[in-house]
């Protein structure tokens, strides 16, 4: 009981001194429209907007070439925006810290289909392109080279689905950073129960009669489905546990969670996001990787489970690959520990260091 009663302490307190210990400027914020996209699929769309984030400015040596750009990008329905918040922004940007803003520009984009960047919901519902991770990840890249200048990178991070973008890039450009660090992800292709519970939600809102081919008027009942898969997958189950200890709680906290999803969510949007990992499947190439990469994952992160050993396996193959699995804690909230910096920016610290020219 003691135990739960500091943890709960520290949930209240790590917020507060992230926020004053943070020392940096407001992001910017900014759009880059890219005429004509044209998507792995075979579609098009006359405008593909891209919204993005920046912190400090971009930096280039003698020879004209990028030297400080930090490339980090969200999860499956999140946004650039997360990487705001005190328990990531608050450990990494501030002064003298790893991600110092002072030193480094950093750029948080939103992905294709979410946040501000072009997405089903903003008119085109069902109509909308459907895109994979190949197109995310080149999207990225051309608002590194076209919309901000970056020929290289310092470094490229991410979260979940932000994690998998880092394998690729890696791999399909691995000239271009000087060090790599997913979290929260596996490179392999989607299987298992990381499949199983995607498909839930995909069966979910296509079988529902509501989402009229996607286009209702209303949000279908479906996205409830897909809410409450969310909070299931996206925690740990001793956390769940202490926040839900009764069945009453249980429904309770469940309600809340889904109520509040409901209000901003939509239906084709987690549907086009879910089935954008339809083309991740990075095994085959990860001896093309050439920069350092450290991998991060979570022994309590439901969606990529440390019991099945890919992790461990596949960095093997990897020139210059590490992988770190943090230990379940008190401090740790399974998948979404990949957003807690605090649990893992020493590691990004030292892959700075080894990595500094």
């Amino acid at each position: 009981m003691k135990s739960f009663r500091l943890f709960a302490f520290w949930l209240f307190l790590s917020p507060i001194c992230s926020l004053l210990a943070a020392d940096y400027s407001p992001a910017a914020e900014g759009n880059l429209v890219l005429p004509n996209f044209r998507f792995a699929s075979g579609e098009t769309l006359p405008e593909l907007r891209i919204h993005y984030r920046t912190m400090g400015e971009l930096e280039k040596d003698e020879q004209g070439v990028a030297r400080n750009a930090v490339l980090i990008t969200h999860g499956t329905t999140g946004s650039g925006a997360q990487f705001l918040r005190p328990e990531f922004a608050g450990e990494l940007f501030g002064a003298g810290q790893p991600l110092d803003a002072a030193k480094f520009f950093i750029i948080m984009p939103d992905g294709i289909g979410h946040g501000k960047s072009s997405k089903p919901s903003d008119g085109l519902h069902a109509k909308f392109p459907h895109y994979g991770y190949t197109d995310m990840t080149e999207a990225q890249r051309r608002l590194l080279s076209e919309g901000l200048g970056v020929d290289h990178a310092r470094l490229i991070m991410g979260t979940s689905m932000g994690g998998m973008h880092t394998w690729i890039w890696g791999e399909t450009h691995p000239e271009f950073m000087d060090a790599l660090m997913p979290l929260a992800s596996l490179p392999v292709q989607i299987s298992g129960r990381n499949r199983a519970w995607r498909r839930v939600v995909i069966d979910a809102i296509r079988n529902d009669p509501a989402w009229s081919r996607g286009d209702y008027q209303a949000q279908p009942p479906s996205l409830r489905t897909a809410a409450e898969m969310l909070w299931v997958m996206s925690s740990n189950p001793p956390l769940r546990q202490t926040e839900a200890p009764t069945l009453a709680k249980a429904d309770e906290a469940l309600d809340k969670f889904a109520n509040d999803y409901m209000k901003t969510g939509d239906a084709n949007d987690v549907l086009y996001a879910l089935e954008a990992s339809h083309d991740y499947d990075p095994g085959a190439a990860l001896a093309k990787i050439q920069a350092p990469l450290l991998a991060i994952n979570s022994a309590d992160d439901l969606i990529n489970p440390p019991e099945l050993g890919v992790l461990e396996r596949e960095i093997k193959r990897v020139p210059q690959g590490r992988a770190i699995v943090l230990p379940l804690s008190e401090k740790t909230r399974g998948h979404g520990t990949h957003t807690i910096a605090a649990l893992w920016k020493d590691h990004l610290v030292k892959l700075l260091e080894e990595t500094e020219r």
